[in-house]
């Protein structure tokens, strides 16, 4: 059966409504600082909060296989309305750090049913042609998680909060979206029962298992990089007084234009394979680790943001690629369950380097801090070529 053309669409701009809600304190960042007398390591604290949120859901919605048993569009749409209330708790006046902290965290645990909740939607509609299907599908989540840095710089003359207002209007446009016009997909299999072992069993196939590794390996760069990529333009322009950027449009364009890499990505894998352009990808992110320092000595602001806006095509492009394999090599009666508990591990690993990164910059000035986002790669690498023999050929 031929899904009809108008799902993938509506998955796609659903997914990106929703996902607007990641970022959406990032995009603000500079206005939560001098309204509510936070300091700058609030930044990583802030990111790090929706990860854990994030991470918590996950944990929760795989323990009880909340995607397999009960209809993926209704669970969609629940949180994408509870996340977008908790979003806008940010705007309320009485906040300090540890209420804005507990707002973005309930943010990311609802996320939980967001993103690998919409993965699972369009893995029960597109058993052929997945590659591409995620392409578009995490490229919309690129897209969503850019969205409030190009809010924030279109409505500069209004009030900040209406960044927050927006997005929440959005996720909650989404989930009406999704609900409305995307029934159970045809090749769903509910799971009629809860599977406590799902997170230990799931590893024990070899393919999922080297797929997985290589996602880790992937997430410890990627969502340091996403958050970080403000403060490299400020750095930059700090270092280069001459230069005179636009943080928030470049913000945006540096991290969105990872959504069209997504894409073309989900394309070059059906022309090529899968896996081979998910270790391209990894290899090239990884260099763009190793040589990042060259950059801010270099004196062409032109050059540096050419390079950021490269590192953020090739920092997110293998996502749907390792999603990918992730959905074909897991049980079907589990696939919600696999994608979310990879997902769940992969954005715990998201704490620890944005940490890693927040420690370094306050204990040194120096621009190398971010070769350290190429241990991920590196091991992603070593993973995928071990595995790759044993269970891959």
């Amino acid at each position: 059966m031929k899904p009809s053309k108008i799902i993938l669409p509506i998955i796609v701009v659903s997914q990106f409504c929703c996902t607007s809600l990641w970022f959406a304190g990032n995009g603000v960042m500079h206005n939560l600082v001098a309204t509510f007398g936070l300091n700058e390591s609030a930044l990583g604290h802030l990111t790090s909060a929706v990860q854990f949120g994030f991470i918590v859901g996950t944990l929760l919605f795989a323990f009880l296989s909340i995607a397999d048993r009960f209809s993926p569009s209704k669970v969609f749409l629940s949180c994408a309305v509870l996340g977008a209330l908790f979003n806008l708790g940010v705007i309320w006046e009485g906040n300090s750090l540890a209420s804005i902290l507990v707002f973005r965290f309930c943010t990311g645990f609802f996320l939980a049913g967001i993103y690998p909740v919409g993965m699972k939607i369009a893995a029960d509609y597109f058993e052929k042609g997945l590659g591409k299907s995620l392409g578009y599908l995490v490229g919309a989540l690129v897209v969503g998680t850019a969205f409030p840095h190009l809010l924030k710089e279109m409505t500069h003359a209004f009030p900040w909060k209406s960044v927050l207002v927006g997005t929440s209007s959005l996720a909650v446009l989404g989930g009406v979206l999704m609900v409305s016009l995307i029934p159970d997909g045809p090749y769903r299999k509910p799971s009629q029962k809860l599977h406590l072992s799902a997170f230990l069993t799931v590893f024990q196939n070899g393919k999922f298992r080297s797929a997985a590794f290589g996602y880790f390996g992937h997430m410890w760069e990627l969502y340091a990089f996403w958050a970080f990529v403000p403060l490299m333009l400020k750095t930059y322009a700090a270092v280069h007084p001459a230069t005179n950027f636009n943080i928030p449009l470049l913000s945006f364009l540096i991290i969105a234009i990872g959504g069209l890499a997504c894409v073309l990505g989900g394309y070059l894998a059906q022309a090529l394979d899968t896996k081979r352009v998910a270790i391209m990808a990894l290899l090239l992110s990884g260099i763009c680790c190793l040589i990042s320092p060259l950059l801010f000595a270099q004196t062409s602001g032109i050059i540096f943001v050419a390079f950021l806006l490269f590192w953020g095509m090739v920092v997110i492009a293998d996502s749907p690629l390792f999603s990918t394999l992730v959905a074909q090599n897991a049980v079907p009666e589990l696939k919600g369950t696999a994608l979310t508990i990879v997902n769940c591990v992969g954005f715990a690993i998201t704490i620890v380097s944005i940490q890693l990164l927040n420690f370094l910059l306050t204990s040194t000035s120096s621009h190398s801090i971010y070769m350290v986002l190429a241990l991920g790669p590196i091991l992603g690498l070593w993973a995928l070529s071990k595995k790759s023999k044993a269970d891959f050929e």
